[in-house]
């Protein structure tokens, strides 16, 4: 199977042939890959080379003449070291974009710690206006990149090497989709911490949901997956550990309730290992998993 990554430098090629307002910027990251799109739409392909600034200024200013930025490299990159321009450039500015990212929270360990980003969705947090997708398979980052590219609006697509043996439905419309039914509590995995929760949950009575889009927040999704008496929510995040806990709690605030956010957590792990090891590590492995949930909901 294809990575994420592979899947989406194949789709973006592929749009930009059928998509004359699409264009897609470069900081050297995945460049090797669209040089074949390059070579057919030289105008539309850009690399800016190491410079994250202006990767994310040239495509805000792209999308004010009117083209569909698609702005692309590692997220540490992408995200962090640029904020200052996704904040003004896009957000301030009023236009919209893609930013698809690569990298995820430790997808390349021995690149260090500059290469890693669990912090990405908590910090766009901050800013208005952020469609956020974490595709839990190849074939789900390519519909949500589809379907963003239609758009006009602001979205972010955090790709990632961990991937979900099977793909499920999302895109526009699809919430938080109840995966395994259960009364004991609810468990929401978010793209590819599924199959990890669905393991640590076999044989709980829990109902798990499975949110490819996080922002906007699924609050409806998740009152209905509550009910109507107290309620006890785990949010299982591929990034920074209790991102989406606030909007988890706003959602049930009439509601006795409790909720524990389990994700990355803030201690940088200083010896590169492997991506597994980085799962492991931070308790977000099958069986690491099944204790803390467990746990938390008395089982």
């Amino acid at each position: 199977m294809d990575t994420m990554r592979d899947r989406f430098i194949s789709t973006a090629s592929r749009l930009l042939d059928e998509e004359p307002r699409l264009a897609v910027v470069l900081a050297d990251i995945s460049s090797d890959g669209f040089d074949p799109a390059r070579r057919a739409h030289p105008d539309r392909v850009v690399n800016v080379g190491i410079r994250e600034q202006l990767l994310i200024g040239t495509g805000a200013g792209m999308a004010l003449t009117g083209l569909r930025p698609v702005v692309h490299t590692f997220a540490s990159f992408l995200v962090e070291r640029p904020f200052e321009q996704v904040k003004l450039d896009f957000g301030h500015q009023g236009v919209g974009g893609i930013l698809v990212s690569a990298g995820g929270s430790y997808d390349w360990p021995a690149g260090g710690f500059t290469h890693m980003a669990p912090g990405d969705v908590a910090l766009l947090d901050t800013l208005d206006g952020w469609t956020v997708h974490v595709p839990g398979h190849p074939d789900e980052a390519e519909a949500l990149l589809r379907e963003a590219v239609a758009g006009d609006d602001r979205v972010y697509l955090r790709l990632s090497l961990q991937s979900n043996r099977e793909a499920r439905p999302v895109g526009a419309g699809t919430g938080f989709a109840e995966v395994r039914g259960g009364r004991g509590g609810t468990v929401i995995a978010v793209g590819p911490m599924l199959d990890n929760v669905l393991a640590a949950t076999e044989g709980l009575d829990v109902s798990v949901l499975y949110a490819a889009t996080v922002r906007p927040f699924d609050a409806q999704g998740v009152r209905r997956a509550a009910g109507a008496g107290a309620a006890d929510v785990v949010i299982v995040e591929p990034y920074l550990a209790g991102t989406s806990t606030a909007p988890a709690n706003d959602a049930l605030a009439d509601l006795p309730h409790r909720v524990l956010g389990l994700g990355v957590g803030r201690a940088e792990l200083r010896r590169y290992g492997q991506l597994e090891e980085h799962l492991v590590a931070h308790g977000l492995d099958a069986h690491g998993l099944r204790e803390r949930i467990a746990g938390f909901l008395r089982w």
